[in-house]
């Protein structure tokens, strides 16, 4: 069969207006802006409005990337929405787009990877289009984090804010587009990074509320060790797949989750701070919103040109990780 090169052909993102900093949550739990820098890098994060759901989100940053790509919502086959924070168990999110876009055509369904969610609904729509089976597909992370976190736990409500960004998938030259992708699990992990409340096996009740099970639960310090060493393990396994080494890397595009993650991985990589995009201090973690977002802005910036090799890479709950080499 012959495949098709694949690449990104616009890309677009929305984040909530209210901004809630550092010194907001110093008046909320015991912390301060020094030691949440310090230790996070993040110094504010964007909080959708009370009307605002995952789909509302979503639907700006794809209107976004649609033009970008020059496209019309009818000419997108498919619609990927890679979240952990869907406006509701069913109809997925991806088909709430769907409708709000106005795309008939397209198929829709949700994927659930946590932080690492974009970078497995790349690789899906990557290779559903190099078949020939679609022409164009809609790939968005989208959360609304604010609302399955606990505001009264210093631990974990400094990290998480809220955002969508969006890219379109289609056909490149040759030459361009994805040279490969890192996709991996490890389940052993899954009670590291979770939300318990809700699902099948501890379904919403009065006492799973109370008990604060529909949180977001991280024992931070075994996710961080698992993060440090896996960011870097899933960029070399993908540059290894592309043939590509570290030097030819001209813009690291990683999950926003903690700057000291980034930092290590820059170093596993050998690459200075300039070649990394990097935005967790204005927005925070946004899961699988994150990667699409950053990307969104380096081409923004300009900081992305034709034929640059970039990687995209990240982690999430799972435990997950995903990466991926992209020529543009």
């Amino acid at each position: 069969m012959q495949l098709h090169p694949v690449g990104v052909i616009g890309t677009g993102k929305y984040v909530p207006e209210r901004i809630l900093t550092n010194k907001d949550l110093e008046q909320m739990v015991e912390t301060n802006d020094e030691w949440i820098v310090t230790r996070t890098g993040m110094r504010e994060r964007r909080i959708a409005a009370p009307e605002q759901a995952t789909s509302d989100l979503a639907y700006q940053a794809s209107l976004k990337a649609i033009a970008a790509a020059g496209l019309t919502a009818e000419d997108i086959d498919l619609i990927i929405v890679a979240t952990i924070t869907p406006d509701m168990f069913f109809p997925s999110t991806a088909c709430l787009v769907q409708d709000k876009l106005g795309a008939r055509k397209a198929a829709a369904f949700d994927l659930s990877a946590a932080c690492s969610g974009f970078i497995y609904g790349l690789a899906t729509a990557s290779n559903m289009i190099a078949t020939g089976m679609y022409k164009h597909v809609l790939v968005v992370g989208a959360e609304c984090l604010s609302r399955i976190t606990d505001y009264t736990d210093r631990n974990t409500c400094i990290l998480f804010g809220d955002g969508a960004g969006a890219v379109v998938l289609g056909r490149v030259p040759e030459g361009r587009g994805f040279k490969s992708f890192e996709l991996g699990a490890d389940g052993g992990g899954g009670e590291l990074l979770r939300v318990c409340g809700g699902g099948s096996r501890m379904p919403s009740t009065a006492d799973s509320v109370e008990g604060k099970q529909h949180f977001i639960y991280m024992a931070g310090n075994e996710v961080y060790k698992f993060a440090v060493r896996i960011m870097g393990n899933a960029a070399e396994e993908a540059l290894r797949k592309a043939g590509v080494d570290k030097s030819e890397i001209d813009l690291l595009v990683p999950h926003q989750a903690n700057i000291r993650i980034i930092q290590s991985a820059l170093n596993r990589l050998d690459l200075p701070q300039e070649k990394c995009m990097i935005n967790l201090d204005k927005y925070g973690n946004v899961s699988a919103a994150s990667i699409p977002i950053a990307l969104a802005e380096a081409v923004e910036q300009q900081r992305v040109g034709e034929g640059d090799t970039i990687v995209l890479v990240g982690f999430g709950g799972g435990l997950t990780w995903g990466a991926s080499v992209l020529v543009w």
